[in-house]
């Protein structure tokens, strides 16, 4: 971990696992890198369809303050959610977006943005679209170097269903590669 607090936003629509996702994160640092993490959540009441969004804060020290405030990185898988969430963002941040899903990109951003078509990869990986929300958690890692990967591998094979432990590391893989041979477009 490369900051000694890190606040991450990951966010989309209901049934996009935005949840898990941040549930996975928070596990992997707290149970398998020993740091100090808080993972909260908030969804509309459609559910499925609807704004979703899990926060995760991973310290060293104790956490202060329960809320993620100014996210070091936000994942928008949804047009809705960047719209609703890229103004937290500071210089320093990362917006990392699906670049199928979210077209307009906030003007005159002084972050770095990465556009990433994980939908498509998934479809691509796995064959599902299910798994996009593990593939952008590879991503996210990947850039913020969050906690180990050994970690995040351990927490993921403790929460995806029996029987799609294969699939899903692929995907985690997958993610921490479209990072690793990003070219700005």
């Amino acid at each position: 971990m490369k900051k000694d607090v890190l606040e991450i936003r990951l966010s989309g629509t209901g049934g996009q696992g935005m949840i898990l996702a941040g549930i996975i994160l928070g596990e992997a640092a707290a149970i398998y890198d020993d740091l100090h993490a808080l993972q909260s959540q908030s969804y509309g009441p459609e559910a499925r369809g609807g704004a979703s969004k899990s926060e995760v804060i991973i310290s060293h020290e104790d956490i202060q303050y329960p809320r993620v405030t100014r996210p070091n990185l936000l994942l928008a898988l949804s047009q809705r959610a960047c719209d609703a969430y890229h103004s937290d963002l500071l210089e320093d941040s990362f917006l990392l977006v699906d670049s199928i899903r979210v077209k307009k990109l906030p003007k005159g951003a002084k972050y770095k943005i990465y556009k990433i078509p994980f939908c498509k990869i998934a479809k691509e990986i796995t064959g599902r679209e299910i798994t996009t929300n593990i593939i952008a958690l590879g991503a996210v890692n990947q850039v913020l170097e969050a906690v180990t990967f050994e970690s995040l591998e351990k927490a993921l094979l403790k929460r995806v269903p029996k029987g799609t432990e294969e699939m899903n590391l692929k995907s985690l893989y997958a993610g921490a590669d479209a990072i690793k041979n990003y070219k700005d477009k």
